[in-house]
């Protein structure tokens, strides 16, 4: 170990190591010596940077070199790309800016990038794109996350910010004051190795068994016994997908109709709980929500919904809800109705207890850390006011002066020339693939910086080939987590690839900017500006970082944990009129005027049930329900190439999971290659029987890169997202709904072809 530790660091999202290189090529990534469950992602790196998938070279599309802007977009990833220079792609893209701005104003330009490109601080590519743009004028933009823009939206509303997605009480309190974790979507250690911004040392795992040992209980409400660590000893309730908003309502039922509810806590910090216990109770709309009733929709028996009520009631608990529930027909609601349990049982804002988004999502939630504002590469304004909710790429293509709803205002799309993406792939997130594919093709043009020929790449017109974190100088410097990190070069660029920010400042010399974008400085120096900028806040929060040269003397540093639990909304449970929510009426609201001024039919101004749009309440005998969730492998697509990834594939194809009497019942054995298609789309995968799976449900990883050879839909490496409903949750929050999504299977080879 004494020897790694001179060697070179570098930090990714999920997770920090010691860069072992040798003659240009990495050839190990050993474990941060400070980490104490540390991920195998990394190693997926080994192999590849090189490998031939890495893109040497600018590239632009035949036919659109040929014939320019508006040429063969329906050839968009089938077709040739040719090599061009450096300077040539520069003059390309600084052409193809002017004549979209002149011609159609700067709000035709999409710029959709996604932020999980790297870790660093500087070399943050979405970051570039968006200052790069600004500077010409502004571009639009989406918002939201599809990781779970539902609860982005309607935190707000109920409990008067977002922040709280990323506010729950600490881990230190969960194992010292819990008595029970009730996880709706469980608490998955394969998200949790994850960490926007970069990880020093994972914590939830082993902070899960210090609750375990110091004797909190864990219940485990997912279709997949997975979902929670097989140490935990967890109890599992596997409901049918897409009800657990049915389960929380038939929970409150019991609470409200056996006074197991504080009446006193609901008073005080709370309003519009009369509105939603007519609703409960059917004075409303004539139907009780009993437990039979959630018995009846979840599939559950109604014993075991009013039993795990009691449950909650008789001593501290901390409900935990999984940000995967957003990302269903109608997610606004679980992340809403998990708060009115809480607010139920009076825990919120007390030690253990309450209310907390995410759990197991990703390592930062939870962790014992302090905030210190940290400064960040300021990016300039936007001019431009148009946006589209993030998962609304789709419709924005194919709708040009179009409407939508959201969040209680109409918009509209504008008419989209130019689509720019650096960082992420909107061909792993989106749902929907072929129907993306087919809109696609309408721009005029597609800019795509990335480092290696996934999807995105392969459907773009000009491809900028940029640098992964181990080819470049870096700092890992986020707020979300103690450890700083001096992210060192290991190995040089492959061919001529270059930092996304040295891409920019190529564009911005031929349209006379320089000076503007770059500020003088180059990527050393704009590191240490960021890092001495953030030393000085974070002094004003009274956190000391030690000074740039010292921390690149070391290579890392540790802020000190707070002494004191974090406990969410403690200070509003002390004094709720010194410490008001940012909502009108200063309390929780279980019952939203404003949302209820919208006038959606589906969202009364407090949460209610509402049929998905596709669950195995309204499924053919042969159809199961699709869970697409996180890969335990990679981070979203990225990686994929890697020999870790590859190594999880059986006989090549993806792994799907299925109950071997679903799986008895069509004739399929274990590793059997299967088709899963529906009226969308289809993929190939290798079939996994399992008891740790619900019955009527097929679990699909997403992150197996899109490979459709043809317009049959169907793609060979397994990617479930050809398969998933593109629809927005609802008007209110227009997230993806990837989790509401039937399908059939069948043994492949079959002359069957989807409906």
């Amino acid at each position: 170990m004494s020897d790694r530790r001179d060697l070179p660091l570098t930090s990714f999202h999920w997770g920090t190591y010691r860069v072992e290189a040798r003659d240009g090529e990495v050839v190990a990534l050993h474990p941060f010596e400070e980490d104490p469950d540390p991920s195998p992602i990394g190693q997926g790196y080994v192999g590849v940077l090189n490998g031939p998938d890495r893109i040497t070279a600018p590239m632009v599309r035949k036919s659109w070199l040929e014939g320019g802007p508006g040429t063969g977009g329906h050839l968009r990833g089938k077709e040739d790309f040719v090599e061009v220079s450096w300077d040539e792609a520069e003059r390309l893209v600084a052409k193809e800016l002017r004549r979209v701005i002149d011609a159609h104003g700067n709000e035709s330009i999409f710029a959709g990038s996604y932020g999980w490109a790297s870790a660093g601080r500087f070399h943050h590519a979405q970051g570039h794109l968006k200052r790069f743009l600004n500077l010409l004028g502004g571009f639009t933009k989406s918002v939201n996350t599809y990781s779970l823009a539902a609860g982005e939206v309607i935190l707000p509303h109920v409990l008067g910010g977002a922040e709280f997605i990323y506010g729950a009480t600490s881990w230190q309190s969960i194992v010292s004051d819990c008595d029970l974790m009730v996880a709706f979507g469980g608490l998955p250690l394969k998200n949790a190795a994850i960490g926007q911004g970069g990880v020093g040392a994972h914590r939830t795992g082993p902070a899960l068994l210090e609750a375990k040992a110091a004797g909190v209980d864990f219940i485990n409400i997912s279709p997949l016994r997975s979902d929670v660590p097989e140490a935990l000893e967890a109890d599992w309730l596997a409901p049918r997908p897409s009800t657990d908003a049915a389960l929380m309502i038939g929970l409150a039922h019991v609470l409200l109709s056996e006074d197991l509810a504080d009446r006193a806590f609901l008073d005080r910090y709370t309003v519009g709980f009369d509105k939603f216990a007519a609703y409960l109770t059917g004075k409303s709309d004539g139907v009780a929500k009993t437990a039979e009733w959630a018995a009846d929709i979840c599939d559950l028996p109604a014993d075991t919904i009013r039993t795990l009520a009691r449950r909650m009631a008789k001593g501290r608990t901390m409900i935990s809800v999984a940000w995967s529930l957003t990302r269903q027909d109608h997610g606004e609601r679980p992340f809403w109705l998990g708060t009115v349990l809480a607010a139920m049982l009076g825990q919120i804002g007390l030690p253990g207890g309450g209310i907390g988004f995410g759990y197991g999502a990703t390592n930062t939630v939870g962790l014992e850390r302090p905030s210190p504002r940290f400064q960040a590469l300021p990016q300039g304004r936007n001019k431009v006011k148009t946006f589209i909710p993030v998962a609304r790429i789709t419709e924005l293509l194919e709708n040009p002066g179009g409407s939508f709803d959201y969040n209680g205002k109409t918009h509209t799309y504008p008419d989209t020339r130019l689509v720019w993406w650096a960082g992420g792939n909107p061909f792993h997130h989106h749902q929907d693939l072929n129907r993306l594919r087919r809109a696609w093709a309408r721009p005029e043009t597609v800019i795509v910086n990335d480092w290696c020929w996934n999807a995105l790449a392969q459907h773009a017109d000009i491809v900028l080939p940029c640098t992964t974190p181990l080819e470049r100088d870096d700092i890992n410097l986020s707020p979300r987590d103690p450890y700083l990190v001096m992210m060192d070069r290991s190995v040089p660029p492959a061919g001529q690839a270059r930092d996304d920010y040295d891409i920019f400042r190529g564009i911005v010399q031929h349209l006379g900017i320089e000076e503007k974008y770059t500020e003088g400085r180059d990527a050393g120096e704009w590191i240490r500006w960021l890092y001495d900028a953030s030393r000085q806040s974070a002094a004003r929060a009274k956190v000391d970082l030690p000074p740039f040269d010292e921390l690149r003397a070391k290579g890392w540093h540790k802020l000190p944990a707070p002494e004191k639990p974090h406990i969410m909304l403690e200070d509003f449970r002390a004094d709720p009129e010194a410490h008001k929510l940012r909502t009108p009426s200063g309390k929780i609201e279980i019952f939203s005027e404003r949302i209820a001024g919208f006038g959606y039919h589906d969202c009364p101004g407090h949460p209610i049930w509402v049929d998905p749009a596709e669950w195995l309440g309204c499924a053919k005998e042969s159809q199961l329900q699709l869970i697409s969730n996180q890969p335990k492998n990679k981070l979203h697509s990225q990686l994929d190439q890697g020999r870790l990834s590859q190594a999880d594939r059986i006989a090549g194809y993806e792994p799907a999971l299925l109950h071997p009497t679903d799986a008895a019942a069509r004739g399929i054995s274990q590793h059997d290659i299967i088709r899963v298609f529906n009226s969308r789309g289809a993929c190939l995968c290798a079939a996994v029987l399992s008891d740790d799976i619900r019955q009527g449900v097929i679990q699909i990883s997403t992150g197996a890169w899109l490979d459709v050879k043809d317009d049959t839909g169907l793609c060979q490496q397994g990617n479930p997202n050809v398969l998933c409903l593109d629809k927005g949750t609802s008007k209110l929050g227009q997230g993806p709904i990837a989790h509401s999504c039937l399908v059939e299977i069948e043994l492949a080879g079959s002359d069957r072809s989807p409906e």
